[in-house]
């Protein structure tokens, strides 16, 4: 099923706010909750996630049917790879130390930002482009 890029954004938007508090606060606890918004759009898909039915049930009954709309895959591999900076943000904040905690969430922060200003999707763009590079037949 397809889903809506404008629930993207919207995500995007929140994950920015989210992260820049974090950064601000260096809030190991807000980090980990952010975490596991990732954790379940990439489980359950960016429709299912918090986020997600955020924007069907708050957003979306206000705007008109989509435009567009875009394949999952690409948004979904996006909030895996959100996922992964803030595990390594985490493992900074907690262990590591501050500088890696800040290091990954700015980098995460980053693409939340040129998602929700820009509709550039840093990890979809990845996504698309292991495609074109993995071989007929498989599969990234």
């Amino acid at each position: 099923m397809q889903v809506d890029p404008r629930g993207q954004r919207f995500a995007a938007a929140i994950t920015t706010a989210v992260l820049a508090i974090v950064l601000v606060t260096g809030s190991a606890w807000l980090l980990a909750c952010q975490a596991l918004v990732f954790g379940v759009a990439v489980a359950a898909g960016v429709r299912r996630s918090p986020y997600g039915l955020l924007y069907a049930w708050l957003i979306r009954p206000r705007l008109g049917p989509p435009q567009e709309t875009e394949d999952p895959a690409p948004p979904r591999f996006a909030q895996a790879v959100g996922l992964a900076f803030a595990l390594i943000g985490l493992a900074g904040y907690l262990a590591v130390g501050a500088w890696l905690g800040v290091a990954a969430t700015a980098f995460a922060l980053l693409a939340a930002f040129l998602n929700a200003a820009f509709g550039l999707c840093l990890g979809c763009e990845m996504y698309l482009m292991m495609r074109r590079l993995t071989p007929v037949g498989r599969t990234p």
